[in-house]
This record gives structure tokens, C-alpha cells and sequence, in this order.
């Protein structure tokens, strides 16, 4: 009774916490701001987002994870340890029950760190789960039959494809090429063809703004500004759909070949279920246009979108927090408890 169950999505991009009893109550960049004097963490999540690019020499705003996993555990330590505190605010509990997720394809080394980091941040007992399990388990797909359902997560850092039945994961391909590296791709494309150099918030906007996969109706050109790389002046640019379609062409291929991966190696029962079914899609990724549409066209496969892709991770640890979510039969495989 003096314990309190929190799940979290530990995300490259963004980190979603919730608790059990109340949903999902947190939903904040995965961005620390310290101040390398003293090392004290002055900002974390939107506000220290805000700061990127902005901040003086003694000021520095990080993201602590790096393809899924832990680039920088002291920083990573103190952002959890911050968010399960606002997650705790006004409530006297003096056991948190802790359920995170990591990648597919991490050693044993890394979620050795995400389960250290998590018993920095003040949990007892913690449960490390896969993300595609828990984002199947969150986009409400029926894991617990003898049937294949196939899932494709595309976060910021990784992206995770599994076929499950039974309640476990049959086969999973995990690549960490994701929602990043298409801002990367951006970067790149307007540092080489432009000779002007943007920021990553200004990538993640033209994605958002005129990305896509594939061609579509009402495509259009947006205005961005930068540093001009030849006189070292503020420039102007105006870039197409087009272009940034172009840009991102060999990341949303790697996304594509690693699924081509998952249904080779899927046994041929629980591919004709799939065939049948067809793929979720889940991540923030996943609402980059058309790419739904192209990946149904490569594979031949029926794609959907998960009703909200950005929350079906962390929906999955809030099943995992109920006592009659079904886990019971889920085995660990990288989730034991590091005891």
C-alpha cells in the first residue's frame, strides 16, 4: 500500500512517464541542461530543450541518450531521477515500483545501465521490457493468442521490428537508424546542396512541416534560416518537399530493408497471419507522411498507424502495472532483474 507504480518510455527523443491509477502524466523532451562549473542540473525536458543552441560557454544542454541507449549515465541518472520526483509530487510513498523499456537489440551492458540509472532515480523493483512488446501491448494488438502480429516501432533513436505470438517475441530485427538520423539526413543535405548550416530543432521542423516518404497532393516549400558556411553570414533558404524527400530517401530505405529482415526470418504460419493482418506502425516516426503507404508498397504487407503512435510504449508499461495485464507467461530476455 505505501508503493507507487510508474512506467516510462525512456526515449531518445522524448521520455513519457505514467502512473498507474492516473495515465499518462508526463511528456517531456529527453534534454538536460547543467552547468559544467559545478555539474547541477539547471533545466530538464521542454526547458532545457529551448536551450539548445542558445546557451553561454558555462551552460551546457545535452541528450543523454544516444540510439536508445545510454550515452551519458550520470546526466541520464539525474533526468529520471527529476521526472519521478515531479511524478511523486504531493504523494508520501515510500516504494516506487518502476517499469521501463529498452531496445530490442541492446547487450546486456546497456540495460545494466538503464536498470542502475533507474535504481538512482529512487525505484525498489524494476521491470525492464522490450519496446516493441510494450508498444504492441500499447497499440492494443492481440499478443496474447497464437497468432503472428507484427509490430514497427520508430522512435527517435531505433527502430524496432518484432513478430509476436503468445505472449512473446518470436523474431526481431532491432537497427538504430531512426526519427535522428532523418534530421541528419536534412542537415547534411542543406549543408552540401545550400552551404548553410541549420540546427537540429530547425531539421526536426522542415521534417514535420514538409517531410515525407513519398510524393503528395499539395506539396510545398518552406523558408528556413541558418549561418551561410562561405562568409560565416545569416542566410535565408527556401526548400522544397521535394528536396527533403530526397535527403531523407536512404534513411527511410535502412527503415524499410531491417522489416524485409523481420519477414524473412518469420516462421511461414505466423507470416500468413501477418499477410492477413498486415504491420502496426508505432513511434513519432511513424507520422512522417506517406511512409505507411510506401512500406505497404515494398513489402506488399497491409500497413496501418497505431491509433497514437507516441504513446503506445509507455500505454504497454502501464499494462505491465496492472495485475491482470497477461505479462505473467513474458519472459525478461533483457529485462531480468539485476540483482
Amino acid at each position: 500500500m505505501f508503493t507507487r507504480d510508474i512506467g516510462v518510455d525512456l526515449g531518445t527523443a522524448n521520455t513519457l512517464v505514467c502512473v498507474k491509477g492516473k495515465g499518462i502524466i508526463m511528456r517531456e523532451p529527453s534534454v538536460v541542461a547543467y552547468d559544467i562549473r559545478n555539474d547541477a542540473v539547471r533545466a530538464v525536458g521542454r526547458e532545457a530543450k529551448d536551450m539548445i543552441g542558445r546557451t553561454p560557454g558555462s551552460i551546457v544542454a545535452v541528450r543523454p541518450l544516444k540510439d536508445g541507449v545510454i550515452a551519458d549515465f550520470d546526466v541520464t541518472a539525474a533526468m529520471l531521477k527529476r521526472f519521478v520526483r515531479e511524478a511523486l509530487k504531493g504523494s508520501f510513498f515510500s516504494r516506487v515500483r518502476m517499469v521501463l523499456c529498452i531496445p530490442s537489440g541492446v547487450t546486456e551492458v546497456e540495460s545494466r545501465a538503464v536498470y542502475d540509472a533507474a535504481k538512482q532515480a529512487g525505484a525498489t523493483d524494476i521491470d525492464l521490457i522490450e519496446e516493441p512488446m510494450a508498444a504492441a501491448v500499447g497499440a492494443g494488438l492481440p499478443v496474447w493468442d497464437a497468432s503472428g502480429n507484427m509490430v514497427v516501432d520508430i522512435g527517435g533513436g531505433t527502430s524496432e521490428v518484432a513478430v509476436i505470438s503468445l505472449g512473446d517475441i518470436v523474431t526481431a530485427q532491432s537497427i538504430r537508424v531512426a526519427g535522428d538520423d532523418l534530421d541528419e539526413a536534412i542537415i547534411s543535405y542543406i549543408r552540401r546542396k545550400h552551404n548553410l548550416l541549420i540546427g537540429e530543432r530547425t531539421a526536426e521542423q522542415i521534417k514535420i512541416e514538409i517531410g515525407s516518404a513519398k510524393e503528395y497532393e499539395g506539396e510545398t516549400s518552406i523558408e528556413i534560416k541558418g549561418r551561410n558556411l562561405v562568409d560565416g553570414l545569416p542566410k535565408n533558404v527556401t526548400i522544397s518537399s521535394a528536396e527533403v524527400r530526397s535527403a531523407m530517401a536512404d534513411t527511410v530505405a535502412q527503415i524499410i530493408e531491417v522489416i524485409r529482415l523481420t519477414l524473412e526470418k518469420t516462421p511461414p504460419e505466423l507470416a500468413a497471419d501477418i499477410i492477413d493482418r498486415g504491420m502496426t506502425l508505432t513511434g513519432g516516426s511513424a507520422l512522417l507522411r506517406g511512409l505507411a503507404e510506401l512500406i505497404a508498397e515494398e513489402t506488399g504487407m497491409p500497413v496501418t498507424i497505431a491509433a497514437n503512435p507516441l504513446d503506445c510504449v509507455v500505454l504497454g508499461t502501464a499494462k505491465r502495472l496492472e495485475a491482470d495485464s497477461g505479462f505473467e507467461n513474458y519472459v525478461f530476455k533483457r529485462g531480468k532483474r539485476f540483482r
